[in-house]
């Protein structure tokens, strides 16, 4: 069989099969040529599908229920107060505050004044602490 053959049974496939879009595949529907439906299968393999629909990785969630709902230490809620957020924030949102406030309190932002930029260095020092902190409590 030769590459137009195969060519003409795949667009033969598409025009016969009346479920089905050209060029858009229905995960259930199966062509008659079989090297189409292998390179499907390699396909669905590759992207991480299983009848058309991705698979359900159930180790995703797992962090994210181990972050969810645990009790905060009285001594992190400082350190979240720190970084300007409530004690329920999550890793994503402690991450997206740390590097908003080094950017705010960078001490080369406040060279030109001596008092400012040693205002600066302290806060980044603290905000560097509590992140640290927190970043080790989140990974537990």
């Amino acid at each position: 069989m030769g590459i137009w053959d195969r060519l003409g049974n795949v667009i033969k496939s598409y025009i016969n099969d009346e479920d089905e879009k050209i060029f858009k595949r229905n995960s259930h529907s199966r062509h008659s040529d079989p090297d189409l439906n292998a390179a499907y299968e390699e396909l669905d393999d590759f992207l991480g599908k299983k009848d058309g629909k991705e698979k359900v990785w159930e180790d995703l969630g797992a962090t994210e229920k181990k972050q969810e709902r645990r009790k905060v230490p009285e001594e992190l809620k400082q350190d979240f107060a720190e970084l300007g957020l409530k004690p329920d924030a999550t890793l994503e949102q402690c991450k997206e505050a740390y590097k908003k406030l080094l950017k705010i309190h960078h001490p080369d932002r406040h060279a030109n004044h001596e008092g400012n930029m040693k205002k600066a260095t302290e806060k980044s020092a603290r905000v560097n602490a509590a992140y640290e902190r927190l970043m080790r409590w989140f990974k537990l």
